[in-house]
């Protein structure tokens, strides 16, 4: 009965508390927030899912594999992102016109968007990847 009740509770409300990270991601430029406290939200969701679900049920939506791909991915834009940023800003260059953005509008963040966005996507999956090792005993 208690975990039926938490089931249905989780279904309700994870999808609610994946929506408020990624509102945290994309709205971290113009508010306190940003890529890891949206990350650390999108993170404990995914641990909540997988805490109230069957494993065989979680593991399905999302494999070992695509967790490790979307986060070296990430890694490379971001270092990709910095990298440009650190050349262009020391020495001056104007390799490309990026725009720095209108305050007030969330898709208008220049390169900070985008940095948001994978800072988010590398706090989540390391988050989650950290409590699979633990749950599964490999720590």
């Amino acid at each position: 009965m208690k975990d039926a009740l938490l089931r249905e509770i989780g279904k309700v409300v994870i999808p609610f508390i994946q929506i408020f990270g990624i509102y945290i991601i994309l709205n971290g430029h113009l508010s306190p927030g940003g890529g890891f406290s949206g990350g650390t939200i999108l993170g404990v969701s995914l641990i909540m899912h997988k805490l109230i679900e069957e494993p065989y049920k979680s593991r399905i939506k999302i494999s070992e594999r695509a967790v490790m791909q979307f986060t070296c991915v990430s890694l490379i834009l971001y270092g990709l992102l910095k990298g440009y940023s650190f050349i262009t800003g020391g020495g001056e260059f104007e390799l490309l016109d990026i725009p720095l953005g209108i305050p007030g509008r969330i898709l208008s963040g220049g390169m900070l968007l985008p940095l948001n966005v994978a800072v988010g996507i590398i706090v989540c999956f390391t988050i989650y990847t950290f409590y699979t090792l633990f749950d599964k005993g490999e720590i």
